[in-house]
């Protein structure tokens, strides 16, 4: 469970908006019935935008209920739940920092920048993958990537080349054993989500620095992507000639890459990786500091009510959204790795 101005300046400036810096937790406005029970008018969650809005929306209907039900069995009585996908992954974030939503399913990227306004509760768990390996070369000569049956904590970001010339003459190079200049790199068009995105642009930023001391603004073509799909897209149509994604996106969109694509050959036959990020800890459920719903009693619980609907057929079906497959408890220290990248993608911008 994964994208707008591009510039990472910017997400440090978005830092400065957190409005939640010395709030104070919020008291809850629930109320015991004579059962002890406790009622509750809404409960608002947000989801970010990594997939389309409209296959979150209805991928995650049945969240509703199952939320209800759930958290009935935990003490509390929910009359409405409010699902909405964000506009990106910062309003997401600046909206549970405000305390105008409850819930968020958020990267872990995004949790740190608001961190101060959002707790988390629980990180992802998913299937592994057939691929983990740091060096590309290995990736592009055991595809197709597959799902394992092992759970992992983490995932990598991919720098995938598609099938324009550039794309292919690209890998090339990285299947031969060579590695890619800057200047290579630097003349190829990029696809990438929004700053906050750990796998989109956080970590992708990282691997850049690492490797030759630069960062995705100081590449010179550069399209923001609203989401994977459309990023996706983008890269079947030769508009972009690399795009940076989460390491089982290929997997997602395989169909989409044949279909609504309209690409003749496999998405595993025309894609290549050319880079593999550092490991990402798990997306997050986080809550808001300042919701006036938030206190301890229903953090506790939330935390219990969705790790037991995951555990669930249909919890599985509606979390599948993200390719999350359960969920463990969480804390701030989880994701201090997280914090330093996203120092030293600060630091790489100076």
């Amino acid at each position: 469970m994964f994208k707008t101005a591009l510039r990472f300046a910017g997400i440090l400036g978005l830092a400065v908006l957190l409005t939640a810096c010395g709030a104070k937790q919020g008291t809850g406005d629930a109320k015991a019935d004579a059962n002890g029970t406790k009622s509750i008018d809404k409960l608002s969650i947000g989801f970010v935008p990594s997939r389309d809005p409209e296959e979150i929306v209805s991928a995650t209907k049945p969240l509703k209920d199952l939320l209800k039900k759930q958290m009935k069995t935990e003490g509390y009585a929910i009359k409405d739940v409010d699902i909405s996908v964000g506009t990106s992954y910062e309003a997401v974030g600046e909206s549970l920092s405000s305390g105008t939503l409850d819930v968020g399913f958020i990267p872990g990227g995004t949790y740190v920048l608001y961190s101060d306004g959002a707790e988390v509760l629980l990180a992802a768990t998913r299937a592994g993958l057939s691929n983990d390996s740091s060096n590309p070369a290995k990736w592009n000569q055991n595809k197709p990537t597959k799902k394992t049956d092992k759970q992992a904590a983490s995932y990598r970001s991919l720098i995938i080349a598609g099938p324009s010339q550039k794309g292919q003459a690209l890998a090339k190079k990285i299947n031969a054993g060579e590695k890619l200049t800057w200047d290579e790199l630097n003349s190829a068009s990029w696809s990438v989500m929004s700053s906050s995105s750990s796998a989109g642009y956080i970590y992708p930023s990282l691997w850049l620095k690492d490797h030759y001391q630069k960062n995705i603004s100081d590449l010179s073509h550069i399209v923001q992507a609203d989401s994977y799909g459309s990023s996706m897209a983008r890269l079947a149509a030769g508009q972009a000639d690399i795009m940076v994604a989460f390491a089982d996106a290929r997997m997602d969109y395989a169909k989409q890459w044949q279909g609504e694509y309209g690409r003749k050959q496999s998405i595993w036959d025309e894609t290549n990786v050319l880079g593999v990020t550092e490991p990402i800890y798990n997306d997050t459920i986080s809550v808001s500091k300042n919701a006036k719903n938030m206190n301890n009693d229903l953090k506790q619980a939330l935390a219990k009510a969705f790790i037991e609907i995951a555990k669930t057929d249909e919890g599985k079906k509606v979390i599948s959204i993200y390719n999350h497959q359960g969920y463990k408890k969480a804390t701030d220290a989880d994701y201090d790795n997280a914090r330093k990248a996203q120092k030293l993608v600060k630091a790489a911008t100076k």
